[in-house]
């Protein structure tokens, strides 16, 4: 079966910038999303198109079809409290999760006071030609109920409140 929209797709991935490894799935769990749902970066759903389970094959995305260009300034003080990780001690260099009124953001400490901390908005990735190397492990149709929640489920539901 070939991927196409409302597809239920698992793809290990390897992440690299300049021929330097960023980040793997290859020792964890498969990355799942539904194919045209807007889960995906762009690029690398464009490029997943039409692929079955068993293909292999790596793709270049220019800042635009991924992660966005870096914007200079985008720096916003965040209460402490807000800051969401397994962390004691925020400290620059850092990078925490938000949760806003657009969803979860991930932003990166640039500096720490008592009760704030100064953060960048830009994705750590934001600026960064990247290169995915990707393995397709399974392509099957989603689930109506998968399709109007806009995710994939694991085995026994999605384990959330409806």
């Amino acid at each position: 079966m070939q991927i196409s929209k409302n597809s239920a797709v698992e793809f290990h991935y390897t992440l690299s910038e300049a021929g330097e490894q960023i980040e793997s799935s290859v020792n964890d769990a498969p990355l799942s999303y539904i194919h045209g749902s807007e889960g995906m970066l762009a690029g690398l759903e464009k490029a997943l198109e039409d692929k079955s389970a068993g293909d292999k094959f790596s793709v270049t995305l220019e800042p635009s079809e991924s992660y966005g260009e870096r914007v200079d300034d985008l720096i916003q003080r965040i209460p402490l409290k807000h800051l969401q990780g397994d962390v004691k001690v925020w400290k620059p260099g850092m990078t925490a999760m938000v949760q806003s009124n657009q969803g979860r953001h991930q932003v990166t400490i640039v500096k720490v006071g008592r009760f704030n901390a100064d953060c960048d908005l830009n994705h750590p990735f934001a600026g960064k030609t990247l290169t995915f190397d990707v393995e397709v492990v399974s392509v099957r149709e989603a689930t109506s109920e998968e399709i109007s929640h806009g995710h994939v489920h694991a085995e026994g539901g999605c384990g959330h409140a409806h």
